[in-house]
C-alpha cells in the first residue's frame, strides 16, 4: 500500500470528526425549532424531549470526508474496481439514511422501511458490494453462485442495519458500538492491504467517536435511525468490500466476530419475540441493554460493559487476523471486560 494512503486515512478520519463536531450543535438547533423530538413514552429510557436527527453530522461528516479525499487524489491511487465498491458502499449508506430520515419524519411502516431497504442492498449488490464467499466448518471457502449471492448479501446488508438500529436504546451505546467496531475494521482493513474499505472504516469511525461527545450519557441529540440505518449498513458494506472479498477463510469471518454483540443481540431478541407468539418487528424491551438495567445497573455502566464487550470481540478478529501483538490486545481487552462486568456485578448486587 502507497504510504500516501495512509496519510488520506488520517485525513478521512479527522476531517469526518471535525465536521461532526461543528455541525452537531447546528443540528440539534434546528431540531429544537422545529420541534423533531423523540418524546419519551413507556418503553423508551429518556425523560425529556430529545431531537433525533443526530444522524445528518454523522452522515455528513463521513461524505465530507470522503469528498475531501477524492477532491484531493486520493481515491486515484486505489484500483478502478476498489473506487466503484467505495461508491457502492458511499451511495447506499446514503440510501439507508435517507430511509431512516424519513421514518424519523413520517413513522414509516416496518414492511415499508424493509422493503426499500431490500431494494437498495439489491443495487448495492449489482455494483459490487457482494458476499462471494461463504466459510464452512471443516471444508474451508466455497465461491456461491450469484443467485444465491444476492438474498445472502440483502440479508447482511440489511440485517446490520437493523441491528444497530436496534441497540440504540441508551444514550451513547449505537455511536460507541459502531465507533469500536469502524476503528477495529480499519485496522484489519489497513493490515489486509485492502485500502478501498479502510478509508471507508475511517471516515465512519470519526464520526461516530466525534458524534459521542454530543450523545454520551447525559446526552445531548440523538442520532435517529437515519443514523443508525446508515453506521449499520456502512459497517456492513466495509466489511464485505475490505474482508469478505479477500478468499482467506479467517477474513471472511471477520466481520461477523467484530460485529457480535449487535447481531447476536438482535438474533436473541427475535426468538424470543417469535417463541413468545409476537412478531420480530414490534418493539420491547427484551435486548440486552434492557436486560443490564433490569439487573439493577446505570445507564452509563450499561453501556461501558456493552462497549467492553465489543471492544473484547474486536480484540479477538485482531488476533484471529494475525495482526502483530494482537494476541496482547486481546488479552488487555479480556482484563478490561473482567474488571467491567465485575463492577457491573457489583452494582447489580447493591442495587438489589
Amino acid at each position: 500500500m502507497p504510504t500516501q494512503l495512509y496519510l488520506y486515512h488520517l485525513i478521512a478520519f479527522l476531517a469526518s470528526m471535525t465536521v461532526v463536531l461543528w455541525c452537531t450543535p447546528v443540528v440539534k438547533n434546528i431540531g429544537l425549532k422545529s420541534g423533531r423530538v423523540d418524546r419519551p413514552s413507556e418503553r423508551k429510557i429518556h425523560q425529556r424531549p430529545m431531537v433525533r436527527l443526530g444522524g445528518i453530522s454523522i452522515f455528513g461528516g463521513t461524505l465530507t470526508a470522503l469528498l475531501i479525499v477524492w477532491w484531493t487524489g486520493g481515491f486515484g491511487l486505489l484500483p478502478f474496481d476498489k473506487e466503484w465498491e467505495v461508491w457502492g458502499v458511499t451511495l447506499g449508506g446514503l440510501a439507508f439514511f435517507i430511509i431512516g430520515l424519513l421514518d424519523d419524519l413520517f413513522n414509516l411502516s416496518a414492511f415499508g422501511r424493509l422493503l426499500m431497504q431490500s431494494g437498495v442492498a439489491s443495487v448495492a449488490w449489482g455494483v459490487g458490494v457482494r458476499i462471494d464467499f461463504l466459510s464452512i466448518p471443516f471444508d474451508g471457502l466455497v465461491e456461491i453462485d450469484p443467485w444465491l449471492s444476492l438474498p445472502i448479501t440483502i440479508t447482511w446488508l440489511v440485517g446490520m442495519a437493523n441491528a444497530i438500529n436496534w441497540i440504540d436504546g441508551l444514550d451513547g451505546l449505537a455511536a460507541g458500538v459502531s465507533g469500536i467496531a469502524a476503528v477495529v475494521m480499519l485496522i484489519v482493513a489497513l493490515f489486509m492491504e485492502q485500502s478501498a474499505a479502510a478509508l471507508i472504516a475511517a471516515a465512519l469511525a470519526g464520526g461516530a467517536l466525534g458524534f459521542l461527545r454530543y450523545n454520551f450519557n447525559p446526552a445531548e441529540i440523538f442520532m435517529g435511525d437515519g443514523g443508525s440505518y446508515f453506521m449499520g449498513f456502512t459497517l456492513a458494506g466495509v466489511g464485505v468490500i475490505g474482508l469478505v472479498k479477500t478468499t482467506v477463510v479467517t477474513a471472511v469471518l471477520l466481520p461477523y466476530l467484530i460485529l457480535a454483540v449487535p447481531l447476536l443481540d438482535m438474533s436473541a431478541v427475535i426468538l424470543s419475540r417469535l417463541s413468545n407468539g409476537k412478531s420480530p418487528f414490534i418493539a420491547d424491551k427484551r435486548h440486552l441493554h434492557h436486560r443490564l438495567l433490569r439487573a439493577g445497573l446505570s445507564q452509563r455502566l450499561t453501556v461501558l460493559l456493552i462497549y467492553a464487550l465489543t471492544l473484547w470481540v474486536g480484540s479477538l478478529a485482531l488476533a484471529v487476523s494475525g495482526i502483530p501483538s494482537g494476541y496482547a490486545y486481546a488479552l488487555a481487552a479480556t482484563m478490561l471486560l473482567i474488571y467491567i462486568g465485575w463492577q457491573a456485578w457489583r452494582n447489580a448486587r447493591i442495587s438489589n
